[in-house]
Order: structure tokens, then sequence, then C-alpha cells
């Protein structure tokens, strides 16, 4: 093998090594430099017409001969002729070929000429120039040979690098399409596995963040004609999450006005970046994107993406990213607004229905006894005969004895003192005994590590307080609505959960077709309050099963010196 093909192939390993269209352009003029002793050499790009060049690269010039000569040539004169006539040019001197324009005020002086075409799988792709033979008048058969040679390994190199970035780009678009889709993904399950409006935020602004790169993410939500600091993730200092501003001038606005996402490199976004939202994020930027938050075309806020950890600022396929993204948040945002909107519907009709049953027991009972004791009285002092007024008062304590055990007993459905006083397993008790003298049998079956001392400290009072109520409201539909003669009762305490079991023998009804009278919807509320889950079997005639499962939390420790915190709970 001659000398100049084993100095083309030496160099051909080094071209085909490199992956970067524009290291391999540089790499084959190098080489063909170095294989050709030129001291010029060029590589011209064809345009898309495959008439002209777009792109042309250089090797020998110095930067002050760039700037002297300007404008790159586009592929007229001699440089033409080799791109309509695709074969080896070998020229003594360039500027006696009858189609030489000439070289431009500044070029330097150059004779010998070789050029050869570069064909990629069959279509030309460019050629390779070569000028100014050091040490000879003019270029070689030689030359030529070597100068075809490395075309032809360029001409590889070239595919091989054009088709792995062109691989690349594809892996990283589906690489990133795949991060939007994951981000999406998790989005997604939160919506469906969570309503804590307050956990999808988080969730959120840390899948954001991660999808773009951002130094800062901040969730805000509109507050009426306010906005609020809801979530972030990154470098943002404490006590920005709650913190609310007025809407008017700020970023958001001029993004939910606009319908659009904004970009802080904007003249009126930075101007409003540096008066307000510098101040209330209480972080810098340079860069930024303000993305609206819309869904079902309502405004709930806007997603702020501040610095890219890579780049000076966010591409076009990153806004993108994060604009698919904000539609996905947008919908677990309303989502979530709208499970909380309806606890909140259904505690004040919890609340108002507990009010009403409470105004009926008065009314119904004490207001009644009250009225039937004014009346014994007032006969009394009508009659003016002591031994009436006597049987009288008598008959007026025995009521006042009867109304008080009453109210005791309305007081006690209302908080339970033995609740506070002894803790969970004595005031289940306690309410099954009243429950057994209302004429409902009832087994029970109560296994507390706290009561049985395999534990030191007590539930917590949000725990007992639930566990007290749902087994409360258990036995009064039982009663109530099912008209059992026999419920069985189980609160048990096993692995760290706390199992809750009523299951009675009533008439049992179609849970599809449950009416607000049996008040499971404040039950349910309870359950997922304390983190837990509640089934209910029932069918017509086969009696009712409500079975709730509980983690267990138990109250801090005492003080040294000092009481446990309150046990006080709303009821």
């Amino acid at each position: 093998m001659d000398e100049p093909t084993l100095g083309v192939l030496a160099v051909a390993r080094g071209v085909l090594e490199q992956l970067d269209v524009d290291d391999v352009l540089g790499r084959v003029l190098d080489a063909a430099r170095e294989l050709t002793g030129a001291r010029y050499a060029a590589l011209g790009v064809l345009d898309e017409s495959r008439e002209g060049l777009a792109q042309f690269v250089t090797r020998g010039l110095s930067d002050s001969e760039h700037q002297a000569i300007g404008t790159l040539p586009t592929g007229r004169g001699v440089l033409g002729e080799l791109i309509r006539h695709p074969r080896a040019l070998r020229l003594a001197d360039v500027g006696s070929h009858p189609y030489s324009y000439g070289f431009p005020v500044g070029h330097p002086p150059m004779s010998s000429f070789l050029g050869v075409p570069i064909v990629i799988r069959g279509e030309p792709y460019g050629n390779l120039y070569l000028t100014e033979k050091q040490g000879d008048v003019e270029f070689t058969e030689s030359d030529e040979e070597a100068a075809l040679l490395l075309a032809d390994f360029a001409a590889v190199a070239i595919d091989h690098a054009r088709r792995f970035t062109h691989s690349e780009t594809q892996r990283l678009e589906l690489q990133r399409t795949v991060e939007a889709l994951d981000a999406t993904i998790q989005i997604a399950r939160a919506v469906g596995g969570e309503t804590d409006l307050d956990a999808i935020l988080s969730l959120v602004a840390k899948r954001g963040r991660a999808l773009v790169s951002a130094r800062v993410l901040v969730i805000e939500l509109l507050r009426g004609d306010e906005l609020e600091m809801a979530a972030a993730a990154g470098e943002v200092p404490m006590g920005v999450l709650g913190r609310r501003v007025p809407l008017d001038n700020t970023m958001a606005s001029a993004a939910l006005r606009a319908g659009h996402t904004q970009r802080l490199s904007d003249q009126l976004m930075r101007a409003r970046f540096e008066e307000h939202g510098a101040g209330h994020l209480g972080v810098t930027a340079e860069y930024g994107l303000v993305v609206p938050l819309v869904f079902r075309n309502r405004q709930y806020g806007v997603l702020l993406a501040l610095d890219h950890l890579e780049h000076s600022d966010f591409s076009a396929e990153q806004q993108n990213l994060l604009e698919a993204f904000a539609a996905s948040a947008a919908t677990a945002v309303a989502t979530a607004q709208s499970a909380a909107d309806e606890r909140r519907r259904q505690r004040v009709a919890a609340a108002e229905a507990e009010r009403g049953r409470w105004a009926r027991e008065l009314h119904d009972e004490t207001l009644q006894a009250l009225g039937n004791l004014r009346l014994i009285l007032s006969g009394a002092r009508r009659s003016g005969d002591p031994a009436v007024a006597a049987a009288a008062i008598d008959q007026a304590i025995e009521q006042l004895e009867l109304d008080i055990t009453t109210l005791r007993a309305l007081i006690t459905e209302l908080r339970p003192a033995a609740l506070d006083q002894l803790g969970l397993a004595p005031a289940l008790t306690a309410l099954m005994d009243r429950t057994r003298r209302g004429g409902l049998e009832v087994d029970a079956d109560i296994r507390l590590h706290h009561e049985s001392g395999d534990a030191s400290q007590r539930l917590t009072p949000e725990l007992e307080t639930g566990v007290y109520r749902i087994v409360q409201e258990a036995l009064t539909n039982a009663a109530k609505h099912g008209g059992a003669g026999h419920v069985a009762v189980a609160v048990v305490e096993e692995n760290a959960h706390l199992t809750v079991s009523v299951r009675d023998d009533g008439s049992g009804f179609d849970p599809g077709a449950i009416t607000t009278g049996f008040g499971l919807a404040g039950m349910r509320e309870r359950v997922e309050l304390l983190d837990g889950e509640l089934s209910l079997a029932s069918a017509a005639g086969d009696g009712t099963t409500v079975s709730v499962t509980l983690p267990v939390t138990r109250r801090p420790p005492l003080e040294p010196h000092g009481t446990p915190p309150s046990a006080a709970s709303a009821s």
C-alpha cells in the first residue's frame, strides 16, 4: 500500500471517530492539507437546490484574512464549475480557468488548485477545495488520488455523523417527550389518588422544575384579586409560600391577560419582575417563563420557571414542554380545588344537619318539658291552695330531674366526657351501654394497645374522636334506618393500623341509593381526613357492614414538667 493511501487511512480513522458534522468537516480539511501539502483548504456544502453553497468551511486563513475577504463564496466561478460537473478538477493556475471570477480585495494570492466532489449515497453533498501547493508549482496526480480517497472516507464520516446527529436529536426529543409524559402521568396519578391541593401543588412544582431544568419554579394561584405563592421548588427563600400580593401589574396578570406564555426577556415582563416579582418572590433571575394555568377556559394561576440551569434562556422546545405540562397541572389544580370545595360543602351541610338535629331534640324534649313545668307552677300559683302548691312543687322537681337527665344525655352525645378523661375504650363502652338501653343488642370487641398496656401513649385526639363518631354514626344508622335487633362492633389495633367494623342484622339498603339521612358523607370525610379507607357492604334484607381501616397515630410523650397536648378536639 503506497504512502498516500496509508496517510489517508490514518487520518480517516480520526475522521470516522467524530460524531458531530461540524467536527467532521474540520477534520476532513485538516487531513486534506496534511496529505496534499496545501496551504489552504475549504469545504463547500451544497444547498437544497444543489446549485449553490449553503456552508463554506475553511482552514489556513487567519482571522484578519477572513475579515478582509468579507462574504464567503456561494458557488460561482471555478467553484460553480465543480458543482455543475462533480468530478476532480486540478489546475496549475486557478486564475487562468475560463470560469474564474478572480479574487476579492484582501484575498490572499492562490495559484494551484485541486477540487474533488464529496458524494454521499449517490447524491452530491459538497466539494473539497485545496489551493497553494507548498513547495511545488501544482498538485500532483498522487495528491488527486489521495484527495479522492479522502473524499470517499469523508462522505462515509459525514453520513455517519449526520445519521448520529439525527438519531441523537430524535433520541433527545423522545427523551424529552417521555419526561413530559412521565411528569403528566405523575400529575394524573396525583389527581386520581390525592385530593389534597397542597400535596398536588408540591408535586407539580418539583416535576415542572425537573422537566425544564429550572433553577426555580413557583406556582402562583388566583385568590380573588390577589395572587398567592402556593408552591415552589428550587432556591426559594423561607416564608415565601402563602404570601399574597395584588394581582395588578404582576407578571401573572400580563400572562393571564395575554392568554399565553410570556418571557422574562420581554421588556414589559422584565420591568414588572424587577418592580414587583423580585420583591414578593424573594429571588432574582435573568430569564424566565410565565405560563398560564387554564382548564376549561377558566384561569387558575401561572407556572413561573426562572433561570435555566444549563443555558442562558429557555428554548422554544422547553417552552412547549412546560406549556403541555401546565395543561395537565391546571387539570390537577382544578380537580383538587373542586374536591376541596365539595368537602367544604359537605362539612357545611353536615354541620347544618347536626344543628338541625340538636334543635329538634331541644325543641321536642327540653323546651316542651320546660313549657309543661311552667304550666304546672302557674296552675299551683293560681290555685292558692298550699296542698296543691306542694304537690305541684314535687311534680316540678320530678320534671326537672327528668329534664336534667335528658340534657346530660344530649351533652354526652355532643362530647362524651369519658373520651377526654378516660380514653377511647371506656367511651365506646359507655356508648354501647346507652345503645343497649335503647333496646339494641350489641356485641363488642375492643382491643387497643394503650388500654392493654402495650403502648405508653394514647391515640391522638383526632383519631379517638374519629373512631368514636364513626361507631356512633354506624350504631345510629343500624337502629334508626336499618331497624336492626343485633349489632357486632369490633375496634382492633394491630400492625400499626386500627380496624373498625360495625355489622348489623337490619333491613339493609342499596348503597347506590343512599340518602343524606344515613350520615355516610360525614363518615367518609372523617375517614379521609384520617388518611384511612372505608368500605360499605349492604343489600336489601341482608344487613349492613361498615368497615374502616385507619393508620395509628399517637400522642407525644409527656413533657418532663408539664402535661401532654390538649386532648380536646372538635366533635
